[in-house]
């Protein structure tokens, strides 16, 4: 979308099932034949824009610019589609946004080995370059659809839309939509999902609430990962805590240790009551 923050045009988009092997290629304005014979056909609107900083700051203060409008308008059409198809169908679907290395993954397979009993689990998995994340979900026996953006910083509500056409996820279920790790973008995409659920590590400033507000602010939901790390980081939590209610006064928050456990049962109680 922007030449500034890296997801130019010619993005090299694509989508891996990793039960089947099968690779799509979404890029722009272009027919793809894949070697099994698929013929994918996509469209992006790109366009390039200098300064993607200014434009950010003036979306956020509701000015509008008509090259993001554009593509934005175009992105909450497909997010909207993509609210009714879950809702229909009684699925919750969660964005989990947070920075590279904050323990999404973790916390993310963590979660599905301790509930699989309970709730059927699907993800979506983005980033930019490799499958490494979604094989450590497949192992844990649940269905993932891996998304990789080539240069892009986020994912897009089109995107999701293609992976949970292949996913297929059964009714009643929870899709984990795990974004490319980045607090900037994905705040201004909306995939159709119910919450953001915005992830932060005691390994990372207990300033980033304060930092990307507008991240915080879109979120339903703050899980403080690595809390066993706490002894051995200069890492504040009650400040913390606070930075994140200054920006968004109805946050819920939990505080979890993926490695010991510690803290994950009450995000499992405000999972399955959702």
């Amino acid at each position: 979308m922007c030449v500034t923050c890296g997801c130019s045009d010619g993005n090299n988009v694509t989508l891996t099932h990793m039960e089947t092997g099968k690779v799509t290629e979404m890029n722009g304005h272009h027919t793809h034949t894949l070697a099994d014979g698929t013929v994918i056909n996509h469209s992006h609107d790109h366009h390039h824009h200098h300064n993607h900083a200014s434009e950010i700051h003036a979306k956020m203060h509701g000015t509008t610019i008509t090259l993001e409008e554009k593509i934005l308008q175009k992105n909450d059409l497909i997010a909207a589609q993509n609210r009714g198809y879950f809702k229909g169908r009684n699925i919750l679907a969660l964005n989990l946004v947070s920075s590279p290395g904050s323990g999404k993954t973790t916390l993310l397979t963590r979660t599905i080995n301790d509930l699989k009993d309970k709730l059927k689990i699907n993800v979506i998995e983005g980033d930019q370059e490799t499958a490494n994340d979604a094989q450590k979900i497949k192992e844990t026996g649940c269905k993932v659809i891996q998304i990789n953006t080539g240069t892009g910083c986020h994912l897009e509500a089109s995107m999701v839309e293609k992976g949970y056409t292949e996913l297929n996820p059964e009714p009643n279920s929870i899709l984990m939509i795990e974004n490319v790790g980045n607090l900037v973008c994905p705040a201004l995409f909306d995939l159709g999902e119910a919450s953001k659920v915005a992830i932060l590590s005691v390994t990372e400033g207990e300033d980033k609430p304060i930092k990307y507000p507008h991240m915080f602010r879109q979120s339903k939901v703050m899980i403080l990962t690595k809390i066993d790390l706490l002894p051995y980081v200069q890492f504040d939590v009650k400040k913390c805590v606070q930075y994140a209610q200054k920006v968004n006064p109805s946050l819920v928050i939990f505080q979890v240790s993926s490695i010991t456990g510690e803290g994950l049962s009450s995000w499992y109680d405000w999972l399955e009551n959702q």
